[in-house]
């Protein structure tokens, strides 16, 4: 009997030595088995929450998404020390994902904490994601990614304007973080694709809020970023100030716009203050009228936000993101006030990645190839 129980005390050991190999050595199987936890665990949490359930915890309108809203869309996962992490999020799709991982790179590359990334992308997206992530350096991150249910908004989306890139339905996954992340309650940082880090974000992640606002945005119209632009950058650039709707909501036409491609907000204040079915209100109601979209800001995602967070939100230091790189081929700052920013944006029609861009070198010097060559740099110079 007694030598039994020492067979078992061995064959245990064996096992539990041989799985420390396997984390060690093989870090690629890693995802796959983290990725059936998570996603156990986190249905567990939802029906959870789903049972203490408060009226802002469901979709408007009673559609489907409301139920599929209930449902865990996590495809990868490695989650160590996400508790104690820097908690960002990024949203893209296969046409843009080498801005995704650039960023990834960059943030990763200049960070002093731990982070961990929630990386949203649609259905085509994410096995082509996971793969790039995992046959390149990125391979040791903390992530999820989550794939975004492209139903939930496609319906709602009424859009005008030329830039009809601003109509993809990946542009609004934001709006649904506290969906796509019922897990998460608390601070965020989201940055777009286009966008590259070149300090430790968790500075920006621990900026101080002011009393009573809901998250922090960069804004359009002061220093650095009024003189890049031929708009005033003012609300006045981006609604029909005539309309109803806009003149109930007594917000100045000369109020200073700020940039939705980057923020700070809190997932738990997001959910209480109903954030979510705020901003489907007028992106449905542009869709039935116009209320913004022909102005020269154009439309896309940021209007509703704009509209959402009006006198809502803590101003974010310019150097923590400065922007409109991506609205001309060149750019009239200064190399090295670029090398000094914190975060900068290709916002407009130049990505990094494209043909001609500004500061191109600066982009380059995070990109990661694509494994699987799916994703190739339109330029001469990266291969």
């Amino acid at each position: 009997m007694a030598m039994s129980n020492i067979k078992k005390v061995v064959l245990l050991l064996f096992i539990v030595w041989l799985a420390t190999l396997s984390y060690i050595w093989l870090p690629g199987i890693i995802p796959d088995f983290l990725h059936i936890r998570g996603k156990l665990f986190s249905q567990k949490d939802q029906k959870l929450k789903d049972n203490n359930a408060t009226p802002n915890r469901a979709l408007t309108g009673g559609s489907s998404s409301s139920g599929s809203s209930n449902t865990s869309h996590i495809v990868a996962a490695k989650q160590k020390g996400e508790k104690r992490a820097v908690h960002v999020v990024i949203s893209s799709e296969n046409s843009r994902l080498g801005g995704m991982v650039a960023l990834i790179n960059s943030i990763v590359s200049n960070a002093k904490s731990t982070v961990f990334f929630h990386l949203i992308t649609d259905q085509e997206s994410s096995e082509h994601l996971k793969t790039w992530l995992m046959r390149t350096k990125l391979q040791s991150i903390n992530y999820e990614i989550v794939e975004f249910p492209q139903e939930w908004v496609a319906s709602k989306i009424g859009f005008r304007g030329t830039r009809t890139e601003l109509a993809n339905p990946m542009n609004y996954a934001r709006y649904y973080l506290p969906y796509l992340l019922p897990h998460v309650d608390g601070k965020i940082v989201y940055i777009d694709d286009d966008c590259i880090v070149q300090d430790d974000l968790a500075e920006l992640y621990n900026m101080k809020m002011k009393p009573g606002t809901l998250a922090a945005f960069a804004e359009d119209c002061q220093g650095m970023n009024k003189r890049i632009n031929f708009m005033q950058n003012v609300y006045a650039d981006y609604f029909d100030v005539k309309n109803k709707h806009f003149k109930e909501l007594n917000i100045k036409p000369t109020a200073c716009a700020f940039n939705a491609g980057v923020f700070v907000t809190d997932l738990g204040d997001w959910r209480r203050h109903n954030i979510t079915q705020q901003l489907e209100h007028w992106l449905e109601l542009n869709s039935r009228e116009e209320l913004y979209g022909n102005e020269r800001g154009g439309g896309g995602a940021q209007p509703p936000m704009m509209l959402v967070f009006y006198n809502k939100y803590t101003p974010i230091d310019q150097l923590w993101h400065v922007h409109f790189l991506g609205w001309t081929a060149r750019s009239s700052y200064s190399r090295q006030f670029i090398q000094r920013a914190k975060l900068l944006h290709w916002s407009g029609r130049f990505k990094p990645w494209g043909r001609t861009a500004a500061f191109q070198s600066l982009w380059d010097l995070y990109y990661l190839p694509d494994p699987t060559k799916e994703f190739l740099p339109l330029r001469k110079g990266i291969l």
